[in-house]
C-alpha cells in the first residue's frame, strides 16, 4: 500500500477485497496525502472502508446508460436530459470507475463548462443530473455508497431575466415565422406551455369539447390540464382538420415523426432575427404569456396553476407587472383622518383642552 502522483495530485495504490485498487487523496500536499493514506490503512484494518468492490468495478457509462434507460424515459424533457448526459460523458468517460469520480473532478468539469461559455443555470442543470444519477446508484441500484456531488456547491443564478414580447414585437415575430413555426409561437403565447411539452402534446390530451389540453408529463412530474381560449382553440381546430393518422402527435415534423427541439430553436432564431428582435428565447413566450396574465390583473394563484409551478415562489417573479393589485393597500390610509390634542389657555388661567381632528 502506497503513494503516487498523477498529475499534481497524490492517489493510493492497494488491495482490496481481492481487488487492486487505485484511489485519489484528492490532495496535492504530500503530507495531507500521507495522512489519509494513515486514515485509509486504519478503515481498512477495522472493515470500515467506505468504497464498495462495486463502486470500483461499476463504470461511468453504465451509470448514464441506466439512468437514461430507467429514469429519462419518464420525462417530458428528455431531449434536455440527453444533451447533459452527452456531455457527462465526453469529460468523464465511460470506461471511469464511478469511485473515481471525485468531487475535486466535478469541480474540473464545471470549470470546463464555464469555459464553453455555460450560464450558471446551465452549469446548474448539469450538477443536478450527475447528483440525480449518483443518488440513483446509491440509493436504488446499491453500486455505491457516497454522492460527490453534494460536495460540490451549486452555481448561483440570476433571476433577473424579465424578458417578453410587446404586441408590437408579437406582430413583428408572427409576420416572420413560416406557418408551421407562426402556430407553435401562437400556441406558445396562449397557453404559456413549455418547449418540450408542445412538442410532446398528442391528440389524446386535447378535449375540443371542454376546451383544453392536457399535459401528461409536466416538468415537475405532475398532469396538468390547460384550459384553451378561443384563438388557440380555433388553431387546434385548424390542425385537427389536417391530422395524420401516422402519428398522435398535434405538432409533428413534415415526415410525421417528431420535431426536435434544435431544428425548432433555430428556425425561432432565424424568425427573430428577420423580425428585428433581440435578447429573446423560446421559453420567453411563456414569461410573456404569464406577464399579460398579471398585467390584466389575473390573480397570482391562477398564473401559478396556469403554469404548473409546485410553489407560488416561482410565480412571484411576476407579481410586480400589476401595481396595481396593491393598491388597496395603501388607499386605505386616506379614510384614516389625523387627529391632534391640544391645550388652550382661557380665561382665569384655566386651561381648556380642545380636540381638533
Amino acid at each position: 500500500m502506497g503513494l503516487y502522483r498523477r498529475g499534481h495530485v497524490w492517489w493510493m495504490n492497494f488491495t482490496y477485497q481481492g481487488q487492486q485498487v487505485r484511489a485519489s487523496t484528492n490532495q496535492t500536499d504530500r503530507r495531507a496525502a500521507e495522512l489519509i493514506l494513515g486514515d485509509t490503512r486504519r478503515q481498512l484494518r477495522e472493515g470500515a472502508y467506505r468504497i464498495t468492490l462495486e463502486e470500483r468495478n461499476r463504470r461511468f457509462g453504465e451509470l448514464m446508460e441506466r439512468f437514461l434507460r430507467e429514469h429519462v424515459i419518464k420525462k417530458a424533457s428528455q431531449r434536455s436530459y440527453v444533451g447533459y448526459v452527452k456531455r457527462l460523458r465526453a469529460f468523464f468517460g465511460d470506461g471511469t470507475p464511478l469511485a473515481d469520480i471525485t468531487p475535486r473532478l466535478i469541480v474540473e468539469y464545471k470549470n470546463h463548462l464555464f469555459a464553453e461559455k455555460l450560464a450558471p443555470a446551465s452549469v446548474n442543470r448539469h450538477l443536478a443530473t450527475l447528483k440525480k444519477a449518483f443518488n440513483l446508484a446509491m440509493r436504488e441500484w446499491e453500486w455505491c455508497q457516497r454522492n460527490p456531488v453534494l460536495s460540490v456547491s451549486m452555481e448561483r443564478e440570476s433571476n433577473g431575466r424579465d424578458r417578453w414580447l410587446t404586441v408590437e414585437e408579437e406582430g413583428r415575430v408572427l409576420a416572420a415565422c413560416g406557418p408551421w413555426l407562426r402556430e407553435i409561437v401562437q400556441f406558445a403565447l396562449g397557453t404559456g406551455m413549455r418547449m418540450g411539452e408542445i412538442l410532446s402534446l398528442s391528440w389524446r390530451g386535447v378535449d375540443l369539447t371542454r376546451r383544453t389540453a392536457m399535459v401528461f408529463h409536466s416538468k415537475n412530474g405532475e398532469r396538468r390540464t390547460i384550459p384553451l381560449n378561443q384563438t388557440v382553440l380555433s388553431l387546434i381546430k385548424e390542425r385537427g382538420t389536417l391530422r395524420s393518422l401516422s402519428t398522435d402527435l398535434v405538432f409533428p415534423s413534415k415526415t410525421h415523426t417528431p420535431l426536435e427541439s434544435g431544428h425548432l430553436r433555430r428556425a425561432f432564431r432565424l424568425a427573430l432575427k428577420k423580425a428585428r428582435i433581440e435578447d429573446f428565447h423560446f421559453h420567453d413566450l411563456r414569461h410573456t404569456f404569464a406577464t399579460r396574465l398579471v398585467q390584466a390583473g389575473v390573480e397570482l394563484y391562477k398564473v401559478q396553476r396556469l403554469l404548473g409551478h409546485k410553489s407560488p415562489m416561482m410565480t412571484q417573479c411576476y407579481a410586480h407587472h400589476y401595481p396595481e393589485s396593491l393598491r388597496d393597500g395603501v388607499e386605505v390610509l386616506d379614510r384614516i383622518k389625523p387627529v391632534s390634542h391640544f391645550i388652550t389657555v382661557g380665561s382665569g388661567g384655566r386651561g381648556v383642552e380642545a380636540v381638533s381632528g
